[in-house]
């Protein structure tokens, strides 16, 4: 396979969550006790990331994020930001025989007119940019997350009586935000979304008929609320999403294969890339890759972080040249299937594996595009 690329996202990538050092733990702990300002947590915080880069960097990945140490989880503590959110409730969580994880976390809800009253990461990606020779990637939660979990329940009807108004306010924070990082010097965004593929899961599904939704129209309604929130951004802006299935202590939360959405995902969803979990069956095979058009990226997750084994480079290899069969080489990437720490708590490896889970993705990429 021949190699041309030089902008992100690159052949050997990643998602961004990387494991917490013990000291964001105890800063944390220390924090919710009272025992220390936001200010001095903040520092803690620059001091680990600042340590972690190089590390990063040791691996060969060329984009870097901040690990997102900052957060307790993946998407809360960003939106939580936004006026007129609000999150509510503590985890609670229990295992099926099969791994899948069935996990009530904390409630977001939308309680007043939604706006983006100051900036959110620009500070988190400034940071970050001082501190790598590499390529900052920021990631951030997708607009989604705001919706799918309470659907029409979890947005105030005084605020909201009309749907279209409350996907329009949240589009136009999610721009606002985008615009400072770009102006601060962001080329590099990444949406997390989960929603997307929960709705290849037939018990995720049938949770949204539930709720009063029809999941054959919701993959429209989201791309149209993702492509109004990334309306008007600048050609030399990359964006990206990237679809999960669960990432919480190693557990997931749900399961099946990409084509109840695939052509929406690939055809509607105007951004430049994917980060698809393709690490074991839960994701299924390739064939929804099919529909991938020319001009756009795909990031085979097929490196799993929830556990510390190693995949074997030619079963890596192999894999690729599998989708390939579907979409061209020159058109996919290889990255680990999630992030190492969706939340603080982490997935079960240890630091030195998840390193290794990463030279691993970059040893295997310059085998496949050389």
């Amino acid at each position: 396979m021949s190699d041309a690329k030089l902008n992100p996202p690159f052949r050997a990538d990643h998602v961004g969550s990387l494991l917490r050092p013990p000291e964001i733990f105890e800063a944390r702990q220390q924090m919710a006790d009272g025992g220390i300002t936001k200010e001095f947590l903040r520092d803690v915080e620059d001091k680990a990331i600042a340590a972690m880069i190089p590390r990063l960097e040791a691996t060969g990945i060329e984009s870097i994020t901040d690990g997102e140490f900052r957060r307790a989880w993946f998407h809360l503590d960003f939106l939580e930001q936004l006026d007129g959110v609000t999150v509510t409730g503590m985890i609670a969580s229990s295992s099926d025989a099969e791994g899948r994880v069935g996990m009530a976390p904390p409630k977001i809800t939308v309680t007043g007119k939604l706006a983006h009253q100051h900036d959110i990461q620009v500070a988190d990606f400034e940071f970050v940019a001082s501190q790598t020779h590499g390529y900052p990637k920021v990631c951030i939660p997708s607009p989604t997350m705001a919706h799918f979990r309470g659907g029409r329940a979890g947005i105030d009807i005084e605020s909201y009586p009309d749907l279209d108004l409350f996907f329009d306010d949240l589009a136009q924070a999610y721009r606002d935000e985008i615009s400072h990082l770009y102006a601060a010097g962001c080329r590099y965004i990444q949406l997390d979304d989960t929603n997307l593929a929960y709705l290849c899961d037939p018990k995720m599904r049938q949770g949204a008929i539930d709720r009063g939704d029809d999941p054959d129209e919701l993959p429209r309604t989201y791309a149209a609320l993702i492509n109004s929130a990334l309306r008007d951004t600048p050609e030399d802006l990359t964006t990206c999403i990237h679809l999960c299935r669960g990432n919480y202590k190693s557990t997931f939360f749900a399961s099946g294969g990409y084509e109840p959405v695939a052509e929406v995902l690939f055809n509607e969803l105007e951004v430049d890339a994917y980060f698809l979990e393709y690490d074991d069956e839960r994701s299924g095979d390739f064939a929804p890759l099919r529909f991938v058009p020319s001009g756009k990226t795909v990031v085979l997750g097929l490196v799993t972080s929830k556990i510390p084994d190693l995949e074997s480079e030619d079963d890596l290899l192999s894999r690729i040249e599998d989708a390939s069969s579907f979409v061209s080489a020159d058109q996919l990437c290889l990255s680990p299937q999630c992030g190492f720490a969706s939340t603080m708590e982490g997935n079960a490896l240890t630091e030195d594996e998840q390193w290794a889970k990463l030279e691993l993705v970059v040893s295997t990429a310059e085998r496949a595009w050389t």
